[in-house]
């Protein structure tokens, strides 16, 4: 029986369940039987679970497919408009606001909202029971207050039972999701649905705004051949990937989907090829993104967990999702890996840092990493790393600005740049940096970088090489160069003017290393420097007080880096693109965590011999301390950067780049699109 039928059954079962909590919220929504200043947030709330309830019936009776667009567009302010801009600042979602009327319980009333609010593709997988346990929650909680018992540690040890005793099937579902192709109902409506008539945008419990209806509208009418091509690109860079590491790819079953609303027929174009070669694809819910109504509204309960976080719980999780993932565990041996369509175009964002929002103490950071860490360790048994790859690719979104199509066309060219020509040129930047024992990166004018980066040591020139070719496989554009350093020996100051990390623009980071540790971290995002270092931990430290750097890049794609100038998208440029536009820094584990012993060769048939450093060494001993699960990329600009130079360790310097130009003999091509620019 698949996992389907099991959730129909499952659901008929809860029918008289669900019936009872449904109509008790529907009175909590009307009744006046709590203290006068609870009352309106318990309705609000309750309104809350009637439009997730009105979205399940509506998805689950085949109606929602059925409904005129403007019913449609109507269903989906009420989904989302709670808590857009204009609605935040009153709404019981926003912590500020909560806080300021109920003082500490305000946090958690808070989080509530957010918990029901974040059930809309819950409803449209037909997640019952997942609804359903939400709401009893809801309940439980409104009942402590009608009946006075009401104080603040009685309502928390509610929130901290309730994801204690429903951790299991919070897990399976998510498990479920990931790599059951029953999981999610967005595969059949990915194969099925009218691409042209874009009612379909609705079916999936997304926010549906100007970006998705114009790029599935800007998408829809490209020529065909174009976005197979397209589709064509992804898809080769995935199968590239796996020829790569020795791998036969079609040992595997399933690829999982990660991509943007309005990308629909791309996507399908890229089903087709990969069925063509007898595998599957999985999509899921938590991987199909679309704008936010309100990115504050995501960062202001990042760490709700820490209502709940302690030992038990982590113990809990641990145990549930080793559960979940036994479950599974058919469909997450044959999971080939994800691949990814990005987007980047999203207006700047820079969050406020509220008190009143649920903060991690320090002890709870810590336990946040080892719950990761654990995590992760279960997810290593059941998906091997080591026998799996993944692509990524992006394109520009509608709100990027009025040149959308030009950015899209000239993205296109990105993504599809001569990779032979590349590969050749990037051989000679490798040849000079394998001769280096260490190699010195400094920026000019304003960016002060000054850093120092050890090379592995090579013992056998003739077969080995510290530095990874990178053309266009799964990472997708071609352009880079990347190597492990030598933690020990690295040193130095990391500084950019500006970069975007995961969607959040920064502004003016500088890292300190101190033998290739961070030692310091900060930006100049806020004037108050302990919200620098929350944003910063989000975005970089990931809870760990230090972090190792894991790998150092020179970006060799000009093109790229011409694109951004010429359309003022320097700082919009995805992480993807912008990597590959200057030298880049990553803090966290390297690019071969858990696969360091695949063997990886270049194009030239040298093995790539520097895949780890002192802290993944640790791995036989002790995972957790050699694995951070975190690895975030951070670009140094060319017009940022003087010069590069590889120094071998009898004193001799080559130099690699200078004044922000290639000056090593062979690579002169990657100049003409920066001639171009300052001519």
């Amino acid at each position: 029986m698949g996992f389907r039928e099991e959730l129909k059954k499952d659901n008929e079962l809860l029918k008289e369940r669900t019936e009872l909590v449904v109509e008790r919220v529907r009175k909590i929504a009307t009744e006046n039987t709590v203290e006068d200043k609870y009352v309106d947030v318990f309705r609000k709330i309750a309104e809350r679970v009637e439009v997730i309830e009105e979205l399940y019936d509506l998805a689950n009776s085949d109606k929602l497919s059925k409904m005129e667009r403007k019913d449609l567009e109507e269903l989906n302010k009420r989904l989302f408009n709670n808590v857009d801009e204009k609605n935040y600042s009153n709404c019981y979602g926003n912590p500020k606001y909560a806080v300021d009327k109920f003082g500490e319980m305000g946090k958690i009333l808070s989080h509530l909202y957010f918990s029901i609010d974040t059930l809309k593709t819950a409803a449209i997988n037909g997640f019952r029971e997942k609804i359903t346990i939400y709401e009893e929650l809801f309940v439980a909680i409104y009942n402590r207050f009608e009946e006075k018992d009401n104080d603040l540690e009685a309502i928390s040890d509610v929130i901290t039972e309730f994801y204690h005793d429903n951790s299991e099937i919070i897990s399976e579902l998510s498990q479920r999701e990931s790599y059951d192709p029953e999981g999610c109902v967005y595969n059949e409506i990915l194969k099925t649905a009218d691409l042209n008539d874009l009612r379909y945008l609705y079916r999936f419990g997304k926010n549906v705004t100007d970006n998705e209806i114009k790029t599935a509208e800007f998408i829809n009418s490209l020529p065909e051949k174009d976005v197979r091509d397209m589709a064509h690109t992804m898809v080769d860079g995935f199968f590239v990937g796996y020829s790569k590491i020795g791998k036969d790819i079609h040992k595997k079953k399933y690829i999982q989907l990660y991509y943007a609303l309005g990308f629909e027929r791309m996507v399908r174009f890229a089903i087709e090829e990969i069925e063509k070669e007898g595998l599957h694809c999985v999509a899921s819910s938590p991987r199909l993104m679309s704008t936010e109504s309100n990115r504050q509204y995501g960062y202001d309960h990042k760490d709700d967990r820490a209502l709940y976080l302690d030992k038990a719980y982590i113990e809990r999780m641990t145990e549930t999702t080793k559960a979940a993932f036994e479950k599974v565990k058919d469909f997450a041996c044959f999971c080939a890996g994800p691949a990814c369509i990005e987007t980047f175009g999203e207006k700047e964002f820079n969050p406020e840092n509220k008190k009143e929002a649920c903060h991690y103490d320090d002890k709870q950071k810590k336990l946040s990493v080892a719950l990761n860490s654990a995590i992760m360790q279960i997810y290593t048994q059941y998906v091997n790393p080591e026998e799996r790859s993944f692509t990524i690719i992006a394109y520009p979104i509608p709100e990027i600005g009025p040149k959308f199509n030009e950015i899209f066309k000239a993205t296109v060219e990105v993504n599809t740049l001569d990779a032979k020509l590349y590969e050749d040129i990037q051989q000679k930047l490798i040849d000079a940096l394998d001769t280096a024992d260490h190699v010195e990166v400094k920026g000019r004018g304003n960016n002060h970088t000054d850093l120092t980066i050890k090379v592995a040591k090579i013992n056998d020139p003739k077969t080995e090489t510290a530095f990874e070719n990178c053309v266009a496989d799964v990472n997708i554009p071609v352009g880079e160069v990347f190597t492990s350093p030598v933690l020990e020996g690295t040193n130095g100051v990391l500084h950019v003017g500006e970069v975007f990390l995961s969607g959040y623009k920064v502004n003016d980071l500088e890292i300190v290393l101190k033998d290739g540790m961070i030692e310091s971290f900060t930006c100049k995002n806020n004037e108050k420097e302990e919200d620098n270092k929350e944003l910063l931990n989000l975005l970089i430290m990931n809870n760990h007080e230090t972090l190792p750097i894991g790998e150092f890049a020179i970006g060799t794609n000009t093109t790229a880096y011409k694109m951004g100038i010429d359309f003022d998208i320097q700082a919009k440029l995805p992480i993807l693109i912008a990597e590959k536009t200057g030298p880049h820094f990553a803090m966290g584990d390297t690019c071969f965590s858990r696969e360091e012993e695949v063997v990886t060769k270049n194009p030239d048939g040298k093995k790539m011999i520097a895949k780890e450093n002192s802290v993944s060494a640790l791995r036989s001993e002790d995972p957790s301390k050699a694995y951070l699960n975190c690895h975030t990329d951070i670009t140094i600009p060319y017009n940022e950067l003087d010069t590069i130079i590889a120094v071998s360790a009898s004193g001799e310097r080559i130099k690699i780049i200078e004044g922000g130009f290639f000056v090593l003999p062979g690579t002169e091509e990657l100049n003409k699109p920066l001639n171009e620019l300052y001519k």
